[in-house]
């Protein structure tokens, strides 16, 4: 299979987050997505994965890939992205999650859960405090990543934030943290990042928009040079190997 050009927005939140537009909806978000100019979008709800199904069937009849992930918040209030090729994979990582996340949601404190199906309908909502922290160390996050029989992907979010971002918890990444890139937000450039923090020029870096809204997806992208949309695939575009290759 040949290589090709992939415009991906890696950071894409649904209904299911409690901070996110309710209009977040499966088909909403792909049909947004596709409107503008994405090729593959990351699902990554807070601390749960809930919706991804539902996006990855929307996003297979509309010719969309969709991967899928959690923006998982470690107990140092640092957000990791954590993907998995494999479904199965990913629901055994939401199931550990689950097991350290405490407290249950107040819809008027903190928003809606909304669990949706493939074509928008209401299966439930998610009782649980996603919006919480876990109390797991970004540590223990990343290496039950790396347990999966899959290929899994674990970005550190939006670094250039003084919250809920590793640099900004910790004030540095530890060398311990075993990470494949580091995401910066839309406020920023890799050029800037990497004067601004060090550990930028230690690591991949890539952008996503964090959408939480229909119009904010693809509002800030990484372009991958792939053969298929996987984690697999990219992780290698992230190192540079085999032709593969990732750019802001």
């Amino acid at each position: 299979m040949a290589l090709r050009r992939f415009k991906a927005d890696l950071h894409v939140h649904t209904c299911l987050s409690p901070c996110s537009c309710l209009d977040m909806s499966p088909r909403e978000v792909v049909s947004a997505a596709l409107q503008n100019g994405m090729d593959l979008i990351g699902v990554c709800d807070h601390n749960s994965a809930e919706n991804v199904l539902a996006v990855k069937k929307a996003g297979s009849r509309n010719g969309l890939i969709v991967l899928g992930g959690m923006e998982v918040t470690s107990s140092e209030e640092a957000h990791l992205l954590v993907f998995f090729d494999d479904d199965d994979d990913l629901l055994e990582f939401q199931k550990f999650i689950y097991q350290h996340l405490a407290g249950k949601n107040d819809g008027h404190s903190f928003g809606l859960q909304v669990i949706a199906d493939d074509e928008d309908g209401v299966s439930g909502f998610c009782d649980r405090l996603l919006i919480g922290a876990t109390s797991l160390p970004a540590e223990a996050i990343v290496a039950q990543a790396r347990a999966a029989k899959g290929a899994s992907l674990v970005v550190a979010a939006h670094v250039d934030r003084e919250a809920f971002s590793i640099i900004g918890q910790l004030g540095f990444i530890p060398e311990s943290l075993v990470l494949d890139a580091l995401e910066i937000s839309a406020n920023t450039d890799v050029a800037d990042a990497k004067k601004r923090f060090p550990d930028c020029a230690n690591y991949p870096v890539l952008t996503g928009s964090d959408a939480h809204t229909p119009g904010d997806i693809g509002r800030r992208y990484t372009c991958f040079t792939l053969e298929d949309g996987t984690v697999a695939e990219i992780k290698k575009a992230l190192t540079g190997r085999d032709g593969r290759k990732a750019e802001c």
